[in-house]
């Protein structure tokens, strides 16, 4: 028919429309590379058993089973396990991480807005005068045209970048490489919330030991010096003797402010990773309960599965990832730049024509950039670009073996401090024994209260050494469990599913009920793992 409308723009008939339209139906072409996971260089086989050390070693093992996630348990300590419980609800760092959480997708957002089709509506009135010596002074004007008039205009406009070579795409999985690394950024805060707070318990149970012992050995000296003070009333010891036993009880007694200082620090570093003020967790933790027993082995898994659960590791290759993906969108940069822009409207200098159809107007077509001098700002970028990529690939890398070497280092460590633990327990049952020999040979009149006094204070030294080597073992313990990047998935689930209602009706046990705590027995037996 004559009269038929075009249904479509003339440049969408020609053979270059049908080129264009070819190009967009195919989905683009992405310029720049694409991302593949490095390579792990010379990973071990299995982490090496050379570190367990004798036969007669009764536990510091290691073995290739799965890795606990929930390995505090081990430790048989229901307390502990309290404490855990409110560190994924209440710790301000894992918070904190989380806010990131959503600034970075929040920031994908608007990167991935860029490759949607923007559209806008504009409406406009306006009172005009047109100048009979301006611009309409060269056209012949209508006949008694008024040249004072209201104009009214309505229009939509719409437009779309096709980002035919991927600039826009790359940033997007660059925005999403970077919550990626956000996100492992997280479970490494949440994985080192969780280590800091084992490990400060177990030293806190490891300077009340070494309180407890330190207080029997003041009772024992404080014993001794009433039986050298009697003998001295019968003539059988003299002021020597006397001062020595004095000596003795002072000087234990100098012994106890520096652990009930350390004592102290402990338990308010408990309650600031719990968000909970200073003393706050005195009443539940002071009561000395014992050192929890270490678990007589472990399973560290193989090196080949270290990357699924490391933080670091993850966090490395979201952030090689993005690196690679910038470099694409700066290829891309170079290429030519296809908008489809289009205006639909109406326009009318009456009001009541404003929604007739002979009032409407549009245009719409393809607008072409092709970038031809930018002054070294695109091939700069390109160069940043590239470089970034191979820093992030060397930091993973360095990443890589450092998680590896931690792991073997820990491995060892368990091993030889357990071998430690062993040989000082050995040692402190032979002072118990010279003790108790001294102090008879002393009541006999065969030795001086000199004997007493070293078999008395080496006593105290190793057992105090003892105290040290079983926290040392516990932490250790903690230390291969922090390599192995275990812990952080149980956590940062229940911190996740657990809704604003459903954390404001539970119960907190450290502010609402301060004393349930200490009502918890500990359990002290070992776990065997099969």
């Amino acid at each position: 028919m004559s009269g038929s409308r075009n249904l479509f723009p003339p440049f969408i008939k020609g053979g270059i429309g049908t080129v264009f339209l070819t190009t967009i139906l195919s989905g683009c072409i992405m310029v720049g590379p694409d991302y593949h996971r490095p390579e792990m260089k010379g990973q071990p086989q299995k982490w090496d058993k050379a570190a367990n050390i004798s036969g007669d070693q009764k536990a510091g093992f290691t073995y290739e089973g799965e890795v606990d996630l929930k390995w505090w348990r081990q430790f048989n300590d229901q307390i502990l396990n309290n404490l855990i419980e409110g560190l994924g609800k209440q710790n301000l760092d894992i918070q904190e991480a989380a806010t990131r959480i959503s600034q970075a997708r929040g920031q994908l957002k608007v990167v991935a807005a860029a490759g949607m089709p923007n559209v806008n509506w504009a409406g406009s009135y306006s009172w005009q005068q047109q100048s009979e010596k301006g611009m309409l002074s060269m056209v012949e004007a209508k006949p008694d045209a008024d040249l004072q008039f209201q104009l009214y205009s309505n229009i939509g406009q719409a437009a779309w970048d096709l980002d035919l070579f991927g600039m826009i795409r790359r940033s997007v999985e660059a925005g999403k490489a970077d919550i990626a690394a956000v996100e492992a950024a997280r479970k490494a805060v949440v994985l080192a919330s969780l280590s800091d707070l084992v490990d400060s318990y177990m030293r806190l149970r490891g300077v009340q030991e070494q309180l407890n012992y330190t207080e029997e050995h003041l009772q024992l000296v404080k014993r001794d010096l009433n039986l050298v003070l009697q003998r001295q009333k019968e003539g059988a010891s003299n002021s020597l003797e006397v001062a020595q036993a004095r000596g003795e009880v002072e000087k234990t007694k100098s012994e106890l402010p520096p652990l009930k200082k350390a004592e102290a620090a402990l338990i308010n570093a408990i309650g600031y990773l719990l968000a909970l003020p200073p003393r706050q967790l005195e009443k539940d933790l002071l009561p000395r309960t014992g050192q929890p027993a270490a678990p007589i082995s472990v399973g560290v898994g193989l090196p080949s599965t270290l990357a699924q659960r490391r933080p670091d590791i993850m966090e490395a290759e979201a952030k090689l990832h993005a690196a690679t993906a910038l470099v694409g969108s700066a290829k891309a940069a170079f290429y030519p730049d296809i908008n489809l822009v289009g205006n639909l409207g109406t326009q009318s200098l009456s009001a009541t024509d404003f929604f007739m159809s002979g009032a409407k107007y549009f245009d719409v077509g393809p607008t072409v950039t092709i970038p031809i001098f930018q002054g070294g700002r695109l091939s700069g970028t390109l160069k940043l670009r590239k470089s970034q990529q191979k820093e992030a690939a060397l930091e993973f890398r360095r990443v890589v073996l450092n998680a590896w070497r931690e792991v073997d280092d820990a491995v060892t460590d368990l091993a030889h401090v357990q071998a430690r633990y062993d040989d000082l327990k050995e040692t402190v049952h032979q002072n118990q024994i010279a003790v108790s020999a001294a102090r008879e040979r002393y009541k006999e009149g065969a030795v001086p209260f000199l004997e007493v006094d070293r078999a008395e204070a080496l006593l105290l030294a190793n057992a105090i050494l003892l105290a040290e080597s079983r926290t040392e073992t516990n932490t250790a313990t903690v230390n291969l469990y922090r390599a192995l990047g275990g812990g952080w998935q149980t956590l940062q689930t229940a911190n996740d599913s657990a809704s604003d209602t459903t954390q404001n009706k539970t119960r907190n046990i450290f502010q609402a009920q301060p004393n349930d705590l200490h009502k918890m027995q500990s359990v002290q037996a070992p776990q065997k793992l099969n």
